[in-house]
């Protein structure tokens, strides 16, 4: 499994949104065989490290002959990226396209505890 390589965030004292898309992600049905197609999208707020582009790029490559299930895959993701990154916030988003005549849409998301605060 490819690494995935972060960097420092050095706007730790405000929230933006990062979003990355992958229109290109390629898996496989773990039922027929047969090569799944959809997008990847990534949408995260920062706190200490951001994603390197491409090793982003070569770990979602890692699942183009792997047999897995949308939901899976979608949830994958997601774990390997918080893990990662430890984000204050993400969503991970898989849009697969049109087999037997249905579309999916699986969306992932995580939210970071907030720390030191009292209310």
């Amino acid at each position: 499994m490819a690494e995935l390589e972060t960097f420092p965030n050095r706007h730790r004292s405000r929230d933006y949104t990062i979003v990355h898309t992958c229109p290109e992600f390629t898996a496989v049905c773990p039922k027929t065989g047969q090569p799944d197609f959809g997008t990847i999208r990534i949408s995260y707020v920062p706190d200490r490290r951001c994603v390197e582009l491409k090793s982003l790029k070569l770990y979602l490559f890692t699942f183009r002959n792997r047999g897995i299930f949308y939901e899976h895959v979608t949830n994958v993701i997601l774990d390997d990226l918080v893990r990662a990154l430890r984000p204050r916030r993400m969503t991970v988003e898989g849009d697969f396209r049109v087999r037997g005549g249905i579309s999916t849409v699986v969306q992932a998301s995580y939210q970071a505890r907030r720390r030191g605060r009292r209310p």
